[in-house]
């Protein structure tokens, strides 16, 4: 995994910055990238601090304050697929993806499972042989 450069490394980068050196220059001459030098000048440029920002970490959950939206459409109407509810909330000003209401989904403890009033008729059970279509002449 990629790691942050020091703060040694990056007052270094701003100094030649500050001292007339271009980017390229700067990025040459302390073996950074072109793109984390003018990244560095700017923050330099602008008196803010120089020290790394925390990387990675967990992500913000986009539907937590649409929370009792999800949960009244679903009261209302409970065999939602997930890209009609996603579409649904993108009509009602919620800007959101199928694959987002998935994971929101799956973290309330929510799922999609079949159950027998869903399956073919015919079916008896788990690896019962459904029975066979009947004659389409007929």
């Amino acid at each position: 995994m990629a790691r942050p450069l020091s703060l040694d490394l990056r007052s270094r980068v701003a100094a030649a910055l500050a001292g007339g050196a271009t980017v390229r220059e700067a990025a040459a001459r302390f073996e950074v990238s072109v793109a984390s030098a003018v990244r560095i000048g700017q923050l330099a440029r602008a008196g803010q601090g120089l020290a790394a920002k925390k990387l990675g970490g967990p992500r913000p959950l986009m539907l937590l304050n649409a929370t009792e939206a999800i949960t009244s459409r679903l009261a209302a109407k409970s065999d939602w697929t997930v890209r009609a509810l996603a579409a649904d909330l993108r009509a009602a000003g919620i800007a959101v993806s199928h694959d987002t209401v998935w994971r929101f989904l799956r973290r309330q403890g929510l799922s999609f499972k079949k159950n027998s009033a869903r399956q073919r008729d015919g079916a008896t059970g788990p690896g019962a042989p459904a029975d066979a279509l009947a004659d389409a002449s007929a």
